[in-house]
């Protein structure tokens, strides 16, 4: 058997939740090690939307500025009727008085784990390590022990804390047991990729699109290098027959015509879901971003909602490190950001997908008068824009004690 290493703290993970996790106990001096088991950090495409307050946050760790700089500023998002054309507008520069980033960047999360990675290795005290999974683990009073198996053996890690940021499949959150509350939806979403210029044929298209009309609502997203078109799908279909040219071609003869033209580069399928976990802390192990709660896409909550746990977890972990033991802070992090899960990021996305997924006839009609007097109401306006921008979210976790 191999020797067992030691260090304080172990990630299983390396996504955007678990590199902005990793950096921060970096930055802290605190030795960490960070599973990984890809090759890389890999290429998702699903999350391209950060919200002002974690551009806010991610510039305590240096990473803003290239978010910036790689990505798309989008402070105006639409809401559009694709019958009649109408555009109903919100823009994030209203809230300039509560952030210096009153825009969301569209930029693919990857850009973010990425560069994270790269720069874990200027710290001594941060250790990063691709195709190493997570196996198992065992805590008691004293500590974890974690078994990895690598490209070649069976390691050992003792350690005294273990943060599972591995993803909706959590394999920490599964050896704890733990359940995973909720409901998956019965359609699964497909992402088409393109660099056909959809502005060219869609007028005043802003880079964030929520698009609801009677027949099919969709989601229009700007990214650097393509436009996203996420779209549900009919049940019954098999994943060949909605990845085909067939689907494709469809898909874009009714958004702008002669979809056979329309070149793709990603046809991605999968299942939306709205779960939180029971607990989020146990014992000496705690659960951030997808391992904790999954949520649909609609608002591009949850990423943002998975950074949010590590910057939370960060400054309740660092109490519990100096304490030797869990404690209140643990407990604290756990109330704040299961409780405004809950309350705030699955109560959203839900409304949203209610919203998007409403049918024709008077309930069509009822929205759009019910988001046309929102528009025209300041003090609603202003509500909801603090609202999909995620401020309300960070005060709400911040007033439970």
């Amino acid at each position: 058997m191999s020797a067992t290493e030691r260090c304080q703290v172990v990630i299983a993970g390396a996504g955007p939740v678990g590199t902005v996790m990793a950096t921060l106990l970096a930055q802290a001096g605190i030795d960490t090690i960070v599973l990984e088991a890809g090759a890389d950090c890999a290429q998702d495409l699903r999350a391209s939307t950060f919200h002002p307050p974690t551009l806010e946050m991610l510039d305590q760790i240096g990473i803003t500025p290239m978010l910036i700089e790689r990505g798309l500023k989008a402070p105006i998002y639409h809401w559009r009727d694709r019958h009649s054309g109408e555009v109903i507008e919100f823009d994030l520069t209203e809230i300039s008085d509560v952030t210096r980033y009153p825009f969301r960047i569209q930029c693919e999360q990857y850009h973010l784990s990425r560069a994270l990675a790269e720069g874990l290795e200027r710290y001594t005290s941060a250790d990063i390590r691709f195709s190493n999974r997570l196996l198992a683990f065992e805590q008691d009073d004293e500590g974890v022990s974690v078994h990895v198996e690598t490209p070649t053996d069976i390691r050992h890690i003792r350690c005294d804390w273990l943060i599972g940021a591995d993803g909706a499949n959590s394999i920490v959150r599964k050896w704890l047991g733990i359940e995973f509350d909720g409901f998956t939806y019965p359609e699964r979403f497909l992402c088409l990729s393109t660099d056909t210029e959809l502005g060219d044929y869609l007028p005043n298209l802003a880079h964030v699109n929520y698009v609801s009309d009677p027949d099919e609502w969709l989601v229009l997203l700007r990214v650097p290098s393509v436009w996203r078109v996420l779209l549900p799908t009919i049940v019954d279909q098999s994943d060949d027959e909605l990845r085909s040219d067939e689907t494709k071609n469809t898909v874009f003869d009714r958004l702008i015509g002669n979809g056979a033209a329309v070149r793709t580069f990603h046809r991605t399928l999968y299942r939306v879901h709205q779960r939180v976990a029971q607990s989020f802390v146990q014992g000496r192990v705690m659960l951030i971003g997808d391992a904790a709660h999954l949520n649909n896409p609609l608002g591009g909550f949850g990423m943002n909602s998975g950074v949010h746990d590590a910057f939370n977890l960060f400054e309740k972990l660092q109490l519990a490190i100096k304490a030797g033991k869990p404690n209140g802070s643990l407990a604290q992090f756990d109330r704040q950001r299961r409780q405004v899960t809950h309350a705030f990021t699955q109560a959203q996305t839900i409304q949203n997908m209610a919203y998007m997924r409403g049918g024709a006839g008077e309930e069509h009609a009822l929205r759009r008068a019910d988001m046309l007097a929102l528009h025209d109401d300041d003090d609603r306006r202003r509500r909801y824009l603090l609202r999909q921008a995620m401020f309300e979210s960070l005060d709400q976790a911040a007033a439970i004690q």
